[in-house]
C-alpha cells in the first residue's frame, strides 16, 4: 500500500486559501510579514504621540492598541496587499473579518 506524501506547507495554505499558484503564496507572506514589521515601526511613536509608555503595560494601553493598533493593521494590510498585486484577496479577507465581528453572513 502506497502512501501518497504529504502536501507541504506552502501547497496546504495554497488550498485553503484557494490561490492559483506558489508565488501567489509567497506574495500573500510577505504582505503579511511587511504588515507586521510596519506595525512594529510605527506602533511606539504613536503611542509617544498619545504620551502611553511602552514600558508598563495595563489595561488602558491595551485598549488603546485595540482601538488604534489593530484597525490600522487592516489598513496597512491592504495597502501593502495592494503594492504586491494581492489587494482582492486581503479584500475579501477584510470583509470575512467584519462579517465575523459584526455575525453578518
Amino acid at each position: 500500500m502506497s502512501q501518497e506524501p504529504k502536501p507541504n506547507f506552502l501547497t496546504r495554505l495554497q488550498t485553503k486559501w484557494n490561490l492559483k499558484s506558489l508565488t501567489q503564496v509567497i506574495l500573500i507572506l510577505i504582505v503579511f510579514a511587511l504588515t507586521g514589521f510596519t506595525i512594529l515601526f510605527i506602533k511606539k511613536p504613536i503611542f509617544d504621540l498619545l504620551g502611553v509608555s511602552m514600558e508598563r503595560g495595563g489595561f488602558w494601553k491595551t485598549v488603546l492598541y485595540l482601538l488604534l493598533v489593530l484597525p490600522l493593521y487592516q489598513i496597512i494590510l491592504l495597502m501593502w496587499g495592494f503594492v504586491f498585486g494581492q489587494f482582492s484577496f486581503f479584500w475579501e479577507k477584510e470583509k470575512q473579518f467584519f462579517r465575523r465581528i459584526f455575525g453578518r453572513k
